[in-house]
Formats: structure tokens, C-alpha cells, sequence
């Protein structure tokens, strides 16, 4: 007894033992988010080489200048900066309501009544991430050519007489593009959560007299709303930050720029990178918010299940 006492370590590295795991990944956050979000923020509030015309961080806080911070809130909020946030906004929004349609049969499918194919279809979901996501924006350029593809296709069916101009700043070509890009996002954290729930309580609805299309509104809909959000934040985030789709699908179109390329304008082409870096904090203070709803939301959710 004796001997296991000696061997027990002391109390107070017993209790650094398992927080000690958690140094990693805080080292990571740290090293890969605090930093760098501090060293936007010392763009943003810093100042303008007159000579050069770059910027020039001010990493001491108490130097902060904040007047290109307030000028690009006014332009943001009812300025020229305004209809991109809701362009932005208006396109998620629309992709995000496309993955829904999409992904959530197939999730469904695939989790609750593939049996045999569930690893192959599974193999196919995970297939685009294989594949460059440039390289998947440029192949549909090509199918969205006036001779491409697609035309051919509605020419063939009877759905359109001449060619569509799909790339000349057509917005529902950029949603398009932003649905196929995501929906694979969309649709593995939905499997996930369909693929974890009680088959009993499906069961039980059925027992109670409810119909198949009962059983699935009262039912699986509401025991699926925690991998729905989920599925959606893990969607809708890099959505809010791309450029890419628009830029090659719109070929650069004003009618269809969303705030990444706004951010991409000032950051790569222009002599004003405190406005991009402004732009890129509140994009980011519009994201937390909604952050904070979700976690917000799924916390309350996880209470309510434990009562």
C-alpha cells in the first residue's frame, strides 16, 4: 500500500495531466487564427506608407487610427459596399436552400435505406474532394459555354430556343456554381447525425398509426435539426468568403460580385488594403453572430435532451 502511495504522482500534476492534452491545439489556434485575425486588425487600424502607398501595421492598440473602419461601415451600411453584403447574403441564402434539396435526400438515402451500396455511394460523395475546386469551377465554363453542353441539352429537350448567355453575369449561374462546389459539405455531417438515429423511435411512430410521410415530419425532421445546422454553418461559411465561383462563372460580372471579390479587389488590386481588411473583419463579425446563434441553439437543444 505503501509503495502504490509512493508511485500516485502529486495531486497538482495529476491535475495538469489531461489539460495538458489540449496544449496542441491551442498552440494551433493561436499560432493560426489569433495571430493572424490581430495582424488584419493592425492593417485595418494602422496606417499608409506615402511613399510606397502599402500598408503599415500599427501593432500597438493604443496607436490604432479608426477612421477607415468608420468610413467603410458607412459604405457598408448604405454606401456602394451595401449591395454586395446583400448580394452575398441573397446567393448563400439561395445555395444554401439548393443544398438542402438536394442534400438531404441523398443524406437520407444513403443512412437510412442503402444497405449493400452504402460504402460505394459514401466513396462517391467523398470523390470531389479529390479534385481540385478550381478545376471543377472550370469545368462547368466549359459545359456553360453558348456551344456547351447544357445548351445542347436544353436545345435537344425543347427547353430554350438559342443558345443562354450562362457566363455573361447570369445570377443563377453563380448559385449554381456555389450548390455543386458545397452540397458535398452539405451532405457528410447530415449523414452523420440520420445515420446515428434510433431506428426504434421511426419504429414506434410507425406503430402509433402515423404514415410514412408522418412518421418523417414528427419524427426524423426534428430528431435531423441538430445535423441540419451543423451541416449548414459547415456550408455557408467558406460560401461567405469565395470569389472564385463568381469570378470564373460570371467571368467577373458586377451583377453577380459578392464581398470576396470585394476583399480580393482592395487586398490584391488596389492601393487601399485597410478597406479589405476592414471588409474582412466584419464579414467576420456578421459570421460570429450567426456562430453565436448556432452555438446558442445547440446548447439549448442538448439541455433539453438531457431533462
Amino acid at each position: 500500500m505503501a509503495e502504490a502511495v509512493a508511485l500516485k504522482p502529486p495531486r497538482g500534476r495529476r491535475q495538469l495531466f489531461w489539460p495538458s492534452f489540449a496544449l496542441p491545439g491551442v498552440s494551433w489556434l493561436v499560432a493560426l487564427f489569433i495571430l493572424p485575425i490581430y495582424a488584419v486588425c493592425a492593417v485595418t487600424f494602422g496606417a499608409i506608407d506615402p511613399i510606397l502607398r502599402t500598408a503599415r501595421p500599427e501593432w500597438n492598440p493604443l496607436h490604432w487610427d479608426f477612421t477607415t473602419m468608420s468610413n467603410v461601415l458607412s459604405r457598408v451600411f448604405g454606401g456602394d459596399l451595401e449591395n454586395a453584403f446583400l448580394r452575398t447574403f441573397a446567393f448563400v441564402a439561395l445555395a444554401l436552400l439548393g443544398c438542402c434539396l438536394i442534400g438531404y435526400p441523398v443524406a437520407y438515402f444513403v443512412a437510412r435505406k442503402a444497405q449493400r451500396s452504402r460504402s460505394s455511394l459514401l466513396a462517391l460523395l467523398v470523390l470531389p474532394f479529390w479534385i481540385s475546386y478550381l478545376m471543377r469551377m472550370m469545368a462547368w465554363v466549359n459545359l456553360l459555354q453558348p456551344d456547351g453542353y447544357v445548351n445542347k441539352v436544353l436545345h435537344f429537350l425543347h427547353l430554350q430556343g438559342p443558345p443562354r448567355q450562362w457566363l455573361n453575369g447570369d445570377w443563377p449561374t453563380v448559385v449554381i456554381g456555389l450548390v455543386y462546389g458545397y452540397v458535398p459539405f452539405f451532405i457528410l455531417p447530415l449523414y452523420a447525425t440520420l445515420e446515428r438515429l434510433d431506428g426504434r423511435l421511426i419504429e414506434a411512430g410507425r406503430d402509433l398509426g402515423a404514415t410514412a410521410f408522418q412518421t418523417f415530419r414528427r419524427v426524423t425532421l426534428p430528431l435531423s435539426v441538430p445535423g441540419l445546422m451543423a451541416a449548414s454553418v459547415i456550408t455557408i461559411l467558406p460560401m461567405f468568403g469565395d470569389y472564385y465561383t463568381n469570378t470564373y462563372l460570371s467571368q467577373g460580372s458586377p451583377k453577380t460580385q459578392m464581398i470576396g471579390n470585394q476583399i480580393d479587389t482592395y487586398l490584391r488590386g488596389s492601393t487601399q488594403p485597410r478597406t479589405g481588411t476592414a471588409l474582412v473583419l466584419i464579414l467576420m463579425a456578421l459570421l460570429l453572430v450567426l456562430m453565436i446563434y448556432y452555438v446558442a441553439t445547440t446548447l439549448r437543444q442538448q439541455r433539453e435532451a438531457t431533462r
